[in-house]
C-alpha cells in the first residue's frame, strides 16, 4: 500500500502546490475532510478556507478560494480561484483589501460587480483568518496542527 499520494494545487494564475504527501486536510463544500492515500475516488466542491498538507515530517499551511477536487486512491487534483501559502500572506495588503471591499459593497453595484467584490472580500478574510491562526499557533509554542 502507497504511503504518500501525489497533491496539485492549482489556480488561474500558476501551480501553487506539486509534490507527494502523506495526507491533506481541505475545507470540502461539506466540511472539512481528511485525504489519505488509497482513498476512494471522489470529485467535490471545496470551500475557502485552509488547506493543512503533510509533507514529510512536515506541515504546509495555504489559504485557498473556492474551487473543486478530485480525488483518486494515488492523487490528488485541487483547483481553486486563490492559493497562497500561509508564510507568503501579507496580513497589511488582504486587511487593506478587506477595507476597500466592504467600502465597495456599500455603492450601488450590478450584480457583475457585487459578486466580484464578494469574491475579492471572500479571498481577503480568508488569508487574513489562514495568517492569524498560524501566527497565533506560532506565537503560543503549540505545535502544529495535524491528525496523524
Amino acid at each position: 500500500m502507497p504511503d504518500t499520494l501525489k497533491l496539485e494545487i492549482v489556480t488561474p494564475e500558476a501551480r501553487t502546490f506539486s509534490g507527494d504527501v502523506s495526507h491533506v486536510k481541505l475545507p470540502a463544500a461539506e466540511g472539512e475532510m481528511m485525504v489519505y492515500p488509497m482513498h476512494v475516488p471522489l470529485a467535490t466542491q471545496v470551500a475557502s478556507g485552509e488547506v493543512i498538507v503533510r509533507q514529510g515530517y512536515e506541515d504546509v499551511f495555504l489559504a485557498i478560494g473556492e474551487g473543486f477536487v478530485e480525488i483518486t486512491a494515488d492523487r490528488v487534483m485541487l483547483l481553486s480561484d486563490m492559493a497562497i501559502k500561509a508564510e507568503n500572506i501579507d496580513e497589511a495588503k488582504a486587511e487593506e483589501a478587506r477595507r476597500r471591499a466592504e467600502s465597495r459593497l456599500q455603492e450601488h453595484l450590478t450584480d457583475e460587480e457585487t459578486a466580484t467584490v464578494n469574491a475579492a472580500l471572500a479571498h481577503s478574510l480568508t488569508q487574513i483568518q489562514v495568517k492569524r491562526r498560524r501566527r497565533h499557533q506560532i506565537g503560543a509554542g503549540a505545535a502544529p496542527e495535524t491528525e496523524a
